[in-house]
């Protein structure tokens, strides 16, 4: 008798540590107490054992409750996985996309070599670049459901590539207005370029609607099976175009104001301006002040007429920038007449 008292002690003492181990650290996150029955049949064998139940100590068997945390957890690791694999992809193809983007534009950049048409060739890569990463991004944020974090470092990142590896392009219609303004390019080369800006952006939408289109990751698969549908982030046209003005401003005054600084240090200042705009403008209108970048990434989106969405994506930007540079030229003039 007493020797089963032992044994029975000595099985539940083991349990009772094997449960405190469980709830400190492999329990159910979502619940503060382990709940675990055990049931002790003394005096009977185990089919699958040479040993009595006695000998064995007691049988930890999990409550149903416990069952359905582990199945949980579960489910919460196969999710973050496949969210891992799927920001994987997505790095990958940007990647793919800036590394063939640059060597197209070296390569037409030797074909068109002192030819007036190389200028239209690197707006042309430039622009298709900067959209179909931008569609990868948005993707990635709206259907792969990334952290913001996460989103607004990708974006930083994406700005200083593109900064890096633009060699000239402008890539955004507002800006090239902002050149014409300044004198530094003629009107028919300014809208030769924005036609070239606007040509990519056309095109960008079918390139990534083809890339998407091969299931390289879950994300892609789920966008497809939705029939790449986006929604758009306006609410208010007017209002709406009031924050696209003031991203693009802010954004411009930047470039503006750091021209004079070494380009390896540019780069960052301005990717640092971007991704604050995107942060606080985003939730609006997904902060895009850029009217060639918008006829490829919001236009095809439901929720708003094309009108509505050239005021706020074409007319809010231009404004913005031009703006901005009219603002800075008549500071300069009052304070160092």
């Amino acid at each position: 008798m007493f020797q089963r008292f032992v044994d029975v002690f000595t099985g539940v003492s083991r349990s009772a540590v094997e449960l405190n181990l469980f709830s400190k650290g492999g329990g159910n996150p979502r619940s503060s107490r382990t709940s675990v029955r055990t049931h002790v049949s003394p005096g009977t064998d185990s089919p699958w054992s040479g040993r009595s139940s006695s000998e064995r100590g007691p049988q930890v068997h999990p409550s149903p409750g416990q069952s359905a945390g582990w199945a949980d957890m579960a489910a919460e690791e196969a999710e973050g996985a496949a969210g891992r694999a799927d920001v994987a992809v997505s790095l990958a193809l940007l990647t793919g996309v800036v590394l063939l983007s640059d060597g197209v534009r070296r390569m037409l950049g030797r074909v068109f070599a002192h030819s007036r048409l190389e200028v239209y060739a690197a707006e042309l890569v430039s622009t298709l670049q900067l959209c179909c990463c931008t569609h990868e991004l948005r993707v990635l944020s709206e259907v792969g459901g990334i952290e913001r974090r996460l989103a607004h470092s990708l974006t930083y990142l994406a700005a200083v590539v593109h900064g890096l590896t633009f060699k000239g392009a402008l890539g955004n219609p507002a800006g090239t207005l902002v050149h014409v303004y300044r004198q530094k390019l003629a009107l028919g080369e300014a809208l030769r370029r924005i036609a070239c800006q606007f040509a990519a952006a056309t095109a960008a939408r079918v390139v990534v609607r083809l890339v998407w289109s091969l299931g390289l990751s879950e994300m892609h698969v789920r966008h497809q099976a939705h029939d790449f549908q986006c929604t758009s982030p306006v609410h208010a046209p007017l209002a709406d175009t009031a924050v696209e003005l003031a991203c693009a401003f802010v954004v411009q005054t930047a470039i503006t104001h750091t021209r004079n600084l070494e380009e390896k240090f540019r780069v960052h200042a301005v990717a640092a301006v971007i991704t604050t705009a995107v942060y606080a403008g985003g939730p609006s209108t997904g902060a895009v002040f850029n009217p060639a970048l918008a006829f490829s990434t919001q236009f095809l989106c439901s929720g708003h007429s094309l009108p509505e969405y050239c005021l706020v994506y074409w007319l809010g930007p231009v404004l913005g920038m031009l703006g901005s540079v009219l603002l800075s030229d008549w500071l300069e003039r009052l304070f160092w007449r």
